[in-house]
């Protein structure tokens, strides 16, 4: 069996590097150069996730899973008006970006930024309709814009994230002209499908793989976030969590989905077919008990935060 990668080569102190940097093409290995026939049905179904880079297999995967209708509900509270300036942060792929150029319409303006250069290179690729777009690489601490630049400021699954929230959260406030609006929303606590997830990723890869999970999840504490935003000199705070329940695909396409969306991918996609079909069967098995029709149902709760300027 080839020798698991240390633990040194996920770095989850920095999270947010390795994802921004994470644009590698993992590619499944089969046995001995054999055709499709050849190999197991775990093989061939990570080989297809794997298929091109992390940011366009987001796009591919992640987005119409998980993304598009979290974005959707969250565009629908952020309530853009035709004719105004938004922003959106940690953009990613521009799922939240599309709907609002649509919102604001050709008399209105918006500007995607992430600090990931190649998921921006997939939001370019992707075409909507609505104002056009201005697509900014920028980290979130320091934003490459003037004071009150924008009516609307919005960030979809991106605070917990920064390394400095609080950079993140003043910047956000600085942008946005007296009485402009700010929504985001936030994923959290980790629900009981990727809580096992998680576990079986710390069985086989150690607890750093496991903690870009619970990363994702680890911003939900509405008094922890009511009190940021107040701190970064917001005003009429609202912080409301619901829990949204999203059909996802079969348990093994989606977990190589998910993986193939996300860091993840730089461990796994290094290792052998024999602890990737472990990981696999752990994860299929505590699974089950989520399946519906063939699928997967996901429960998360969703805390979503708007104030103003």
């Amino acid at each position: 069996m080839p020798k698991s990668p240390s633990c040194a080569t996920f770095d989850m102190e920095k999270p947010v590097i390795r994802w921004m940097s994470n644009q590698t093409s993992y590619t499944a290995r089969g046995a001995g150069g054999c055709g499709l026939k050849g190999k197991t049905m775990i093989e061939q179904t990570f080989g297809k996730s794997s298929a091109g880079s992390a940011p366009e297999n987001y796009e591919r995967y992640f987005v119409p899973a998980i993304g598009a209708p979290l974005a959707a509900a969250l565009v629908d509270v952020a309530a853009p008006q035709p004719g105004e300036r938004v922003l959106d942060v940690a953009c990613g792929t521009g799922v939240v970006t599309r709907l609002v150029a649509e919102r604001v319409g050709s008399t209105g303006a918006v500007a995607g930024l992430d600090a990931n250069p190649g998921m921006l290179a997939v939001a370019r690729s992707v075409q909507g309709p609505g104002a056009p777009i201005d697509w900014q690489e920028s980290s979130a601490e320091k934003l490459p814009f003037s004071d009150d630049a924008f009516d609307l400021v919005t960030c979809q699954m991106g605070l917990q994230f920064f390394p400095d929230k609080a950079a993140a959260l003043r910047e956000q406030r600085r942008v946005l002209a007296p009485g402009g609006r700010v929504a985001l929303n936030l994923p959290g606590p980790t629900p009981p499908l990727f809580q096992a997830f998680a576990d079986a990723l710390a069985r086989h890869f150690g607890p750093q793989a496991a903690g870009f999970v619970h990363l994702v999840f680890s911003l939900h504490d509405a008094d922890e976030i009511r009190a940021s935003m107040t701190e970064a000199g917001f005003q009429d705070v609202r912080v409301e969590a619901a829990t949204a329940t999203l059909p996802l695909p079969a348990p093994a396409d989606f977990m190589w989905q998910y993986i193939q969306s996300t860091p993840l991918a730089g461990v796994i996609g290094q290792v052998g077919d024999e602890q990737r079909n472990a990981l696999e069967r752990d994860v299929g098995a505590e699974w089950r008990v989520a399946e519906v029709d063939g699928g997967l149902s996901l429960a998360v709760r969703v805390t979503t935060v708007t104030a103003r300027a």
